[in-house]
């Protein structure tokens, strides 16, 4: 199984990347913006503010530059520079890596965002909420907020394909999809659930029940 460690600048320090080339690892971590950077990669700058000036559209332009921070024990050849221009002005951004080949800033750095994503939605599930004094209730509350995020990942990943709810955060999907006002009658034979009859996504809410209730 192939590993690859990626973080944001709160991640690079020295003994991150040391530890990664001692154990085989491929990394990408973001590096912070200091003036000894901006120096360095002032050519890249410039090729973007030119482009900008000439076409007048938004420019992203990338280059590499060595480099090696007071605390590194030697310098890295492959420091990332994502220089971006735009109406809005100068936008860089910087990462250090020991990955081969091309850049990858796209397709393998800038997805560290949207994994941060999913673990604000398990915080809405109420992931965070460790305030008991024993620490296996913590636990067992965090188990819970995962499956809990497991099955409403798998409700749109799966069953709510080509629906307005295919991208719906789990908040969205809590609210306007589960969150339904009803009653429930129970006697020895069934149990019948009544929902409100200006529910707006009767019939999506009803196509996923068939779904998933067995009959």
């Amino acid at each position: 199984m192939k590993v690859v460690f990626r973080g944001d600048s709160g991640f690079c320090r020295p003994m991150i990347p040391n530890w990664c080339e001692r154990h085989g690892v491929e990394y990408i971590v973001g590096l912070a913006t200091n003036s000894r950077l901006e120096k360095l990669s002032l050519d890249i700058h410039y090729e973007s503010a030119i482009r900008w000036e000439a076409e007048r559209t938004k420019q992203r332009h990338f280059g590499r530059i060595h480099y090696a921070a007071h605390s590194w024990k030697r310098p890295r050849r492959k420091v990332v520079v994502k220089a971006e221009t735009s109406h809005r002005g100068f936008n860089t951004r910087y990462v250090v890596t020991n990955l081969h080949g091309s850049p990858q800033y796209d397709h393998r750095y800038c997805p560290r965002g949207d994994m941060e994503n999913r673990i604000k939605e398990q915080q809405w599930l109420f992931s965070d909420r460790t305030s008991c004094h024993d620490g296996w209730p913590n636990q067992y509350r965090l188990l819970l907020a995962g499956l809990a995020y497991l099955l409403l990942e798998r409700l749109r990943r799966v069953y709510l394909k080509r629906t307005a709810y295919a991208t719906a955060q789990v908040t969205t999907l809590r609210l306007k999809l589960l969150k339904i006002g009803g009653v429930v009658i129970r006697n020895t034979r069934l149990v019948r659930l009544m929902l409100s009859s200006h529910y707006p996504d009767q019939d999506l809410f009803r196509m996923l029940a068939c779904k998933l209730v067995p009959r």
